[in-house]
């Protein structure tokens, strides 16, 4: 039976490895960044890039520190948080040991658990606030689509006066 150190001990391999993926990943994108790219043969694109990099609209995106600290820290400490409270409670309902040291297992969860929930919780604060600005939109979406079928039927409505006016004035030249 693989005791809980060497189980830990996995866990911690695992979080550095893919601590070291992601610092990969990181790395190659701060490169791509920096090495300019082929000039590219075709005068239309090329116009079109310097047209849209012109353009105030688009914003550029980047790799930030919040997005570094996010994939090096954040990230492995709540897996690492999540799996090993997991492991707690697996081994705790099929191993007595488990049970007796309970004490050492519950002090480790909340001294991981702490940071974890406030990154936790600042990841829903983030969802809950696109899921504003998304529901917002919406209803700005929705809104303009009713302004422009008001619009439109006013529209149409004058339209369809003005041609009865034209009508009656021509009946009433005959």
């Amino acid at each position: 039976m693989i005791e809980w150190i060497e189980i830990l001990e996995i866990l911690a391999v695992m979080t550095a490895t893919i601590a070291v993926a992601l610092a990969f990943a990181v790395l190659v994108g701060f490169v791509r960044r920096i090495i300019p790219k082929k000039p590219s043969i075709n005068l239309e694109k090329k116009k079109e890039k310097i047209r849209m990099s012109n353009d105030k609209d688009v914003a550029k995106e980047g790799v930030t520190f919040n997005d570094i600290f996010m994939f090096m820290i954040a990230v492995p400490l709540v897996l690492l948080w999540v799996g090993f409270a997991g492991y707690v409670i697996f081994h705790g309902l099929q191993d007595q040991t488990v049970l007796q040291q309970i004490e050492g297992y519950t002090t480790l969860i909340a001294i991981l658990g702490g940071p974890a929930l406030l990154i936790i919780k600042d990841a829903l604060d983030v969802w809950k606030q696109e899921q504003q600005e998304k529901t917002a939109f919406y209803k700005i979406k929705a809104q303009a689509v009713i302004d422009y079928n008001n619009q439109a039927q006013k529209q149409a409505q004058m339209i369809e006066a003005k041609a009865q006016e034209q009508e009656h004035k021509m009946e009433n030249k005959k």
